[in-house]
């Protein structure tokens, strides 16, 4: 594993899974392969499969360590949920929890839990599966994510789609458990974390920001699937439920991420999943860490 360190700040990923994913032309509609060869040595083979012509994707928790709290970034997809509509993630029985205690950390040890948004990729360890009924992963921790995502899952689009029963069975329950906090708008969280509302790819996603010692973190969830976005901002993904806002969110975060000097810590990105965003006018560029 790969420890960053901030001052008496530590992050950690803990990898669910890791493999091939879409084809560039189902993920990206305005796919142009030669921005593919521009950067072959930065994507292939750690993001890109050549042979299948695939992007590889990661789906990860971040455990963020603080000298007085234990945080997880994001939960995945959780074991035994039934997800027909999304084969990926469909009854896993995926050993997160024993990766998670070779990260040194047991689920009672966990303080919070903050979501970036309630996809099916990023909640669904929020719970398991316990004689028969869904209860909360972490006994002990806050479940931290926006009102709007909250709202907007909890009403009918949580009841159909790729993302059916997810509020269901990996929010409700630690709503029901009263261990949720709900936050509405953007602002400080308290420990360091500092909430920014970052919405497009769904409607109350958000991206989460820490300093410690003079230097940032910057969790940024699905504002960016693949590195080749660093290099065009204005590429959404097919899953960007709003293009304009994904395109503005994505550039602040480019933007604050080179201005910071921040790390950034992706959802997605296979590699290291972690790396550094640099400025030239009106152009980015990335470097793993």
């Amino acid at each position: 594993m790969s420890i960053h360190h901030f001052g008496e700040t530590s992050v950690v990923r803990v990898t669910e899974q890791c493999g091939l994913s879409f084809t560039p032309e189902e993920l990206y509609p305005q796919w142009d392969r030669t921005l593919l060869e521009q950067h072959r040595e930065l994507m292939i083979p750690t993001c890109f499969d050549e042979a299948q012509s695939r992007f590889i994707n990661s789906i990860h928790t971040w455990v963020v360590k603080t000298p007085k709290h234990v945080i997880l970034i994001d939960s995945c997809g959780g074991n035994h949920k039934n997800r027909p509509g999304v084969p990926q993630f469909h009854q896993q029985n995926l050993p997160f929890l024993e990766r998670l205690a070779e990260a040194g950390v047991a689920p009672e040890q966990v303080d919070y839990v903050c979501c970036t948004h309630l996809h099916v990729d990023h909640c669904g360890w929020n719970t398991m599966l316990r004689d028969g009924r869904w209860v909360p992963t972490f006994p002990n921790a806050r479940y931290v994510f926006s009102k709007a995502e909250h709202d907007h899952w909890s009403g009918p689009a949580g009841r159909s789609g790729a993302h059916a029963g997810v509020y269901e069975d990996s929010v409700l329950p630690v709503v029901a458990s009263g261990q949720a906090d709900v936050i509405d708008g953007d602002g400080p969280l308290g420990n360091g974390l500092i909430l920014h509302a970052t919405p497009g790819h769904s409607v109350g996603h958000v991206a989460i920001e820490f300093a410690d010692r003079g230097r940032r973190g910057l969790f940024g969830g699905d504002i960016m699937h693949q590195p080749l976005q660093v290099f065009r901002p204005e590429w959404n993904s097919v899953f960007c439920e709003e293009p304009v806002q994904s395109r503005a969110s994505r550039r602040w975060l480019l933007e604050h991420a080179a201005e910071e000097r921040a790390t950034v810590f992706t959802a997605h990105f296979a590699g290291s999943s972690a790396g550094h965003v640099t400025r030239k006018g009106d152009l980015f560029d990335w470097r793993f860490v």
